[in-house]
């Protein structure tokens, strides 16, 4: 995988609403294949970078693109969310970026297992320490707990019928393979190709996938605690890939936008998500889906009121 491959999304809109081009620090929460950071640090000679990531192919990835500007970069891997525990000077925080998204790189191996159209095993793990696997949850989880997952991560309207037929698969036969539980999704769909339509399988892929990572659990706690911890003009930007997390950045930025009993610590910059243009999605599809929200510390809650 070449940098030349990696596209990130969003990237000017993203570098305006962060103010990149200001002196200070700036923190990638899920650094990828590095393509906003390494912007970041390409335009503004004055940028220092933190980046995090808990995949470690990735992280090496993002270490090899960021060779030219090592002694402005530290990387971390680890989750984002334990930022606040890592006894990081956060003072001089101008931004904070949050990319939700999985990237081409990962997506685009077959051994990782995180594409229904490609073969492999259903791993699905950013981080290979992790014990979980998407394997593992289809072979131990109770019919009723598939259920809700895809039902509440993949918004899969045949929630209860598909982990139904998972159950009576797994009693013959361990589904272990990405092709082999695209054909249940597809058989108990009843799924034919039409233009427009999300393949079924993307959504329980998506469901396994925050199963896996946990992708959800404690994102609106790291939100508000990192908004409470940088100081007054940082900027936190958040791209989201589906209606799940975007749903939670935005119920999280309005909360503490609202100045009730002087607690109002942020101004939202984004009245609504920014999106892709036409030209971007035309060069690179996956940002089609792609939801940015951004907003800017304004004070420090209780301690300074306005």
């Amino acid at each position: 995988m070449s940098e030349r491959r990696h596209i990130p999304v969003l990237l000017e809109e993203t570098l305006r609403y962060l103010g990149s081009e200001r002196e200070g620090l700036y923190i990638d929460c899920t650094i990828g294949m590095a393509g906003h950071a390494s912007e970041i640090l390409k335009r503004n000679l004055k940028a220092k970078l933190i980046g995090f990531d808990l995949d470690e192919q990735s992280l090496q990835q993002a270490k090899d693109i960021l060779l030219p500007y090592a002694g402005r970069v530290e990387l971390y891997h680890s989750d984002f969310r334990y930022l606040a525990e890592l006894g990081i000077d956060l003072s001089k925080v101008r931004g904070i970026l949050i990319d939700l998204g999985i990237s081409s790189f990962q997506l685009d191996s077959p051994e990782r297992g995180f594409s229904h159209s490609l073969d492999g095993p259903l791993d699905m793990r950013m981080d290979v320490r992790n014990k979980m696997t998407a394997a593992k949850i289809l072979d131990k989880y109770s019919e009723p707990k598939l259920a809700q997952i895809f039902h509440d991560y993949g918004e899969l309207k045949q929630s209860n019928k598909l982990a139904k037929a998972i159950a009576s698969i797994r009693r013959s036969k361990k589904i272990e393979s990405t092709t082999q539980l695209r054909g249940i999704v597809e058989g108990v769909c009843r799924w034919r190709p039409q233009p427009g339509k999300i393949h079924p399988a993307a959504k329980v892929f998506q469901a396994l996938r925050i199963e896996v990572n946990q992708e959800l659990q404690g994102l609106a706690g790291f939100l508000e605690q990192t908004a409470r911890l940088v100081p007054p003009s940082a900027r936190i930007v958040a791209i989201s890939f589906h209606s799940l997390e975007d749903r939670i950045v935005k119920h999280t930025f309005v909360r503490l936008a609202r100045p009730d009993a002087g607690q109002g610590i942020l101004e939202i910059l984004t009245k609504k998500p920014v999106t892709a243009a036409a030209e971007e999605i035309a060069r690179n599809s996956r940002s089609r889906s792609a939801k940015l929200r951004a907003a800017e510390k304004i004070s420090h809650g209780s301690q300074e009121i306005h």
